[in-house]
């Protein structure tokens, strides 16, 4: 991000030299020789030399614009997007943490008492469907078999060693992660609100994982100790990113109004306490005071300063408000 900030820093300010540059000063001195009158000439023409080029940079853009080439808009990682119809949630934040799903997971005893006599898989191992987890002997036929895992998916409890009995316990656990289940707290005021196949967008700011699931279950009583209720999501997890014990904020959506005209609220810039977003204006961005209506946590209604299908800044937007403030301070000296 330092070396994006000292290209901008280094380019940008030819771009702002026309938002407000001092007078050339005039030349009151009467020359008092010919050497001398010669050196004012070459001044003079200097300085018209110096008005044709100042004013051709004025023509390069309009006043209040920041200039950029694509390239600059690239290296500093500034991304876009056009403003346009867009959907407002009102939604409801919850708080709650990535769980097993209880469903997809199995409890693997052995099917006649014995001795344990192998263990071929540790605790966190991926296993499939049908894979050898251990072989005992039978205390009846002494007979040794295998022990199987009961589905695909990861090992996360064992209680089997060679040479122990293995009694009526559970030697495995077996879970299936490619889906898991979020868990979150329900305060009773809130219970009227939610509802089994609601959409709800999942995240956890730590490591910027988010993702939408539905909710599945919503139960039907709270706990004496916390007095909250479970509302619960069912996730995708193929990509095993959603680690159990993982702590999540939830939204959960509540109603949907549609809008004609909206905006990414990483856009919105406040300048001296005014909502403004950077609008692209010919070869640069133009900062554009905008009044905002309805707004949810990723998307704002437009009411006024931005027109439908006008290109805007959305990502690092902040750094062209950096930029054009330290043009604006440079100019006021």
């Amino acid at each position: 991000m330092n070396s994006k900030l000292i290209m901008l820093t280094l380019l940008l300010p030819l771009a702002l030299s026309a938002c407000g540059g001092s007078e050339p000063a005039s030349a009151e001195a009467k020359p008092e020789s010919a050497e001398k009158s010669g050196k004012h000439a070459e001044g003079e023409a200097g300085h018209k030399e110096g008005e044709e080029g100042h004013e051709e940079g004025e023509g390069g853009h309009e006043e209040g614009v920041l200039a950029l080439t694509p390239e600059q808009i690239k290296a500093a990682g500034i991304e876009l997007a056009q403003a346009g119809p867009a959907t407002i949630r009102e939604t409801l934040p919850l708080y709650g943490v990535v769980a097993p799903n209880a469903e997809r997971v199995r409890e693997v005893a052995a099917r006649y008492p014995g001795v344990i006599r192998s263990v071929t898989t540790a605790i966190g191992s991926t296993v499939r469907q049908g894979q050898s987890l251990a072989t005992v002997e039978s205390n009846e036929s002494l007979e040794t078999y295998t022990v199987t895992a009961p589905l695909s998916g990861v090992v996360t409890a064992r209680n089997a060693n060679p040479g122990e009995q293995t009694g009526e316990k559970a030697l495995f656990t077996v879970a299936d992660l490619s889906t898991v289940w979020v868990e979150l707290s329900l305060f009773p005021r809130d219970v009227a609100k939610v509802r089994v196949g609601q959409e709800v967008r999942v995240k956890n700011s730590d490591t910027n994982l988010n993702a939408t699931g539905k909710l599945v279950y919503v139960a039907p009583f709270g706990s004496s100790n916390n007095q909250t209720l479970t509302a619960r999501v069912l996730l995708d997890n193929a990509e095993g990113r959603w680690s159990p014990g993982l702590y999540v904020t939830a939204d959960v959506t509540l109603a949907e109004s549609p809008v004609n005209l909206a905006i990414r609220n990483e856009a919105v810039q406040n300048m001296e306490g005014r909502n403004v977003v950077f609008v692209a204006e010919g070869k640069g961005f133009e900062p554009r005071p905008v009044k905002l209506g309805r707004s949810d946590g990723e998307t704002s209604e437009v009411l006024g300063g931005v027109r439908a299908g006008e290109t805007y800044a959305t990502h690092n937007s902040f750094i062209l408000k950096a930029e054009l403030g330290k043009g604006e301070a440079e100019h006021g000296h």
